[in-house]
């Protein structure tokens, strides 16, 4: 049987810490947002949660970090669009830090779609959201009159079919394994729909070295310009296993800044000794997540 989500308290248990932004009119009353078998409500940022399989597919580091760095390096969006949106993770916490932003996302696997639109309700925010259900290399999934994104943010599978273990449960494989495109359909897609000097942010791995250059070929075949990176160290003193990228079109650039990239010093999620790195405490402070 369905049962309600525990009512969640504006300010959290953390030394009285109040969640920055506004509260949402998410009610546990409201017809339809009542807990299933198997699911969670957890707490995504500010006082938005997020419904999840307990499972299936949950959100990760990886999500909040490419909604974090695009929004970072394009403060200012009308639209937005999320590619390949899983369970609305990093529209949700890209719609937090950009409230003036209307949000398309479009997603294929229907369990996650479901979960999406019941979070995007809890939160109170059907009328900045539209989520379509579908494959973004199917451009039947974007209206006729579809005006171009400002920003658009991807966080791609990561691995051929077959390269690896694949998990328990379908929800997971998809989110891992590339059986709906890969970062160059991602890259062609974002290029096809950039607004004028828009900006497309993505997460990708960036070790073994073959994974960073398919990121570069990529975007080099969409006639895009990766402009900034940052690795992502994830724990003190290894190698950087994934990248956050921020590109542009070629065409909306000046000839200097073709095949120019600034390459950030990496950021490091955890000390060596398994504690939160500073620098990482703040980054997650800057999206409303609690200490």
């Amino acid at each position: 049987m369905p049962r309600s989500p525990k009512d969640v308290s504006p300010k959290s248990h953390f030394r009285g810490y109040a969640n920055p932004g506004p509260t949402v009119p998410g009610s546990h009353d409201l017809p339809g947002l009542a807990l299933e078998p198997g699911e969670t409500l957890d707490v995504l940022c500010g006082h938005f949660r997020i419904f999840q399989l307990r499972q299936g597919h949950r959100y990760s580091t990886d999500d909040l970090l490419v909604a974090w760095y695009g929004t970072s390096w394009c403060p200012t969006v009308s639209r937005l669009l999320d590619l390949g949106s899983g369970i609305g993770t990093v529209a949700m916490v890209a719609a937090w830090r950009l409230p003036a932003a209307q949000v398309v996302t479009i997603e294929a696997q229907s369990e996650s779609v479901r979960l999406a639109r019941k979070s995007v309700q809890w939160n109170g925010l059907d009328a900045r959201f539209d989520i379509r259900e579908g494959d973004f290399r199917d451009p039947a999934v974007f209206a006729d009159d579809d005006a171009p994104y400002d920003l658009v943010l991807g966080s791609p599978p990561y691995f051929p079919p077959g390269s690896g273990v694949e998990g328990d449960h379908p929800q997971k494989i998809a989110c891992r394994f590339e059986l709906r495109g890969t970062i160059a359909d991602y890259c062609l897609t974002a290029a096809a729909r950039l607004a004028p000097g828009g900006l497309f942010a993505c997460v990708f791995p960036v070790n073994p070295p073959e994974q960073a250059r398919r990121v570069d070929e990529a975007a080099r075949q969409a006639g895009l310009v990766v402009v900034r990176r940052r690795p992502i160290v994830l724990r003190e003193g290894e190698p950087p296993l994934l990248g956050v990228f921020a590109m542009m079109r070629q065409a909306d650039l000046p000839e200097t800044m073709h095949g120019q990239t600034w390459e950030e010093p990496p950021l490091v999620i955890r000390r060596a000794d398994g504690a939160i790195h500073p620098e990482y405490a703040a980054v997650k402070l800057s999206f409303g997540f609690p200490p």
